[in-house]
Parts: C-alpha cells; sequence; structure tokens
C-alpha cells in the first residue's frame, strides 16, 4: 500500500498513518521539508543560465532582496529571457523531484502598482528570510569572499 498526502496538515497525516495502522498496513513514512534550504538553493542557482544566475545573485547580494528592474536591465539586458529561466528553474525542480512540490519562486517580479495595465516590471524581489540561505549558497558556489586587509 502507498499513501502519499500533500498539502494537509501534520494532524491529519498522523490520523492517516493511524488509519492505515489499524488495517495492519505495512507502511513507510517519507517527510519532505517545505521550503527553500540552502542545498535546495545551490541546485537551483547551479541549474539557471548565465544571465538568469548574474540576475538572481544582483538581487541576492546587489538588492538584498530588492532591485530596481531598470538597473538590471542595464547590467543584464533584456530581463524576459532569464525572468523565464528563474521560473523553469523551479518548475523543472519540482518535476525532477529536486524541489519539493508547492516550492515558491525564490525571486518575483514587482509590477508597478500606479500603472497594472502596462506589462514592464518594475523591480524584482526575494522574501527576506530567503536572503540569507541564498547567500550562503552563492558562497558554496562562488567561494567564500576575500578576507578584508589588517
Amino acid at each position: 500500500m502507498e499513501i502519499i498526502i500533500k498539502g494537509a496538515t501534520e494532524e491529519f497525516a498522523e490520523k492517516v498513518i493511524l488509519l492505515a495502522a489499524q488495517e495492519n498496513a505495512k507502511l513507510s513514512v517519507t517527510t519532505v521539508q517545505p521550503g527553500w534550504t540552502a542545498d535546495r538553493a545551490e541546485r537551483y542557482l547551479r541549474d539557471l543560465t548565465a544571465g538568469a544566475r548574474r540576475m538572481a545573485e544582483m538581487v541576492i547580494v546587489e538588492g538584498d532582496g530588492y532591485l530596481d528592474a531598470d538597473h538590471l536591465r542595464r547590467v543584464v539586458g533584456a530581463l524576459n529571457g532569464p525572468a523565464n529561466s528563474l521560473k523553469r528553474a523551479v518548475d523543472r525542480g519540482i518535476r525532477k523531484g529536486w524541489l519539493p512540490e508547492g516550492t515558491p519562486a525564490a525571486i518575483s517580479p514587482v509590477a508597478d502598482p500606479n500603472n497594472p495595465s502596462w506589462h514592464q516590471n518594475i523591480a524584482y524581489r526575494m522574501d527576506q528570510e530567503l536572503v540569507p540561505v541564498f547567500r550562503e549558497a552563492l558562497l558554496r558556489i562562488n567561494g567564500a569572499p576575500p578576507a578584508a586587509d589588517s
């Protein structure tokens, strides 16, 4: 018997397991913690195209989680390719199983609230609690920053 429980509370999952045990079902339980970890962030960043990784690094390091789209365009160029790569990498990670189902985008576009019909984004953002996780992943990829001169 295989039981897959997605999106349920831990309490509900425990009730299902108890019910299955009453039926003498042989169970193995595997839990996957949702969300971003440094390992997942590192794999995600390594999976990006060069332009998308540059864009992500800028949002994470230079912008500390929020960076103006015009600034990104001056450095990266057109953002539609790199932005699409950011989304596709999450989708690919979920499909291939190295990201759990329901993993949110690490970096999201910010639309102009004063002109919602205009589709050009004004910025790209990352939730503040993810910034240190992704900085750790970048350190793993790029190596530790050089020590300051004494």
